[in-house]
């Protein structure tokens, strides 16, 4: 067969292929064989990864080593003030920070990385079960972005399932494998004690615990405000997304997920070692080096808003590998869904007004059931203007 004649009959195939399969996923894609990238994961140029069509797009060389913060010493080492300074400047300069000696088992870690390798494994008439649009569903599988809104589709599948509270959630999500929700539950249960642990840091790096006028606070009710904001995040809401990229033959021309920024106050993600999460640096689209059984932590749109812009909310997106395929599991957490998110009074003054709109669960719900997201749009929606 000639090179045309290939070119033709890919192409034939390529405008067979109904919209239907491509809802069902890459991975379904990927598992019945492609050796290219289908039109519908073509970006435009602007937006591919490794052009320099703009300097939004321009990808650095070198990859990127984030501050790392030690937990253990965040916690109660002898340098503790010195890294909780550190966690304020990763915040405000990088918007990510990776997070070591943070006391989860690495056997918890390991199993939740395997565990949904094997979900992912599974028969698509099995992982089909779980498809849904129902954004308040507590089990979710799907693809790409927005896989009813997006032009153009991304090189992923997701598995999501709602964390909060564990005990209404848990039946509803996938019995197969059969250890998913035993590993799973253990391992969201870890992450959130050790985001409510880092927001108690964050808060105190903010000055917004400690540090009121003694003439009208005294201790104990610095005390009880503390006890307050916890118990908010305690009750708050919890996501777990595990992802799944799998090779790509054309990696130039798609991406595993578009630039975007994170909803809640703290995202916790977790990565085997194929490198793949990009941030935006300098103007520049630079990679995160992997950590073994560390997490990168990241800034999202709620913590920036609350903070009054004072802690960033960055963008970032996903490349795909040409070789292997790369698993990863987000997990955001929040205020409850109904809470309202705004910027907490002590951080704002005449020098820093007030720069972002209340906002909730539902108003980002809307926002993104109403349109196709592009960059960090919804966070914008919620700015005042100068």
């Amino acid at each position: 067969m000639s090179p045309t004649m290939a070119v033709t009959t890919e192409t034939k195939e390529e405008n067979d292929t109904p919209e239907s399969e491509y809802q069902k996923g890459i991975k379904h894609l990927w598992e019945n064989g492609i050796n290219r990238v289908p039109k519908k994961y073509i970006l435009p140029p602007c937006d591919r990864p490794n052009t320099e069509d703009g300097v939004l797009n321009h990808v650095s060389e070198q990859n990127l080593k984030l501050p790392i913060i030690d937990f253990a010493e965040l916690m109660q080492g002898a340098n503790r003030s010195q890294v909780l300074e550190s966690l304020a400047n990763a915040c405000e300069q990088y918007g990510f920070f990776q997070l070591v000696n943070h006391g989860i088992p690495s056997d918890v870690i390991s199993s939740m990385i395997d565990v949904c390798s094997r979900f992912f494994e599974l028969p698509f008439e099995e992982r089909s079960k779980y498809m849904s649009s129902d954004m308040h569903a507590p089990v979710r599988y799907g693809t790409s972005f927005n896989q009813k809104k997006d032009s153009v589709f991304c090189w992923r599948d997701f598995l999501k399932l709602m964390c909060h509270p564990l005990s209404d959630v848990l039946p509803h999500w996938p019995s197969s494998p059969m250890d998913l929700r035993k590993l799973a539950a253990t391992y969201a249960k870890e992450t959130k004690s050790l985001f409510l642990m880092l927001m108690e840091a964050i808060v105190e790096s903010l000055g917004l615990v400690g540090t009121a006028d003694e003439q009208k606070k005294t201790e104990e009710e610095e005390e009880e405000e503390e006890e307050d904001i916890l118990k908010d995040f305690q009750d708050g809401s919890q996501l777990m997304v595990a992802n799944c990229y799998p090779p790509c033959p054309e990696p130039n021309l798609t991406l595993g997920m578009p630039p975007h920024s994170d909803y809640g106050f703290l995202t916790l993600l977790l990565q085997d070692e194929v490198e793949g999460l990009q941030i935006q640096f300098q103007e520049k689209w630079v990679t995160v080096q992997p950590i073994a059984n560390s997490f990168v932590v990241n800034v999202g749109d709620h913590l920036e808003i609350f903070s009054n812009g004072k802690y960033k909310s960055v963008l970032h997106r996903v490349s795909v590998n040409p070789m292997k395929p790369r698993i990863s599991v987000a997990s955001l957490h929040s205020l409850p869904f109904k809470s309202m998110v705004r910027p907490s009074p002590k951080l704002i003054n005449e020098a820093n007004p007030r720069r972002f709109k209340d906002t909730d669960f539902a108003t980002f719900l809307d926002y993104i059931s109403s349109s196709e997201p592009k960059r960090k749009n919804f966070l914008d929606s919620r700015k005042l203007l100068d």
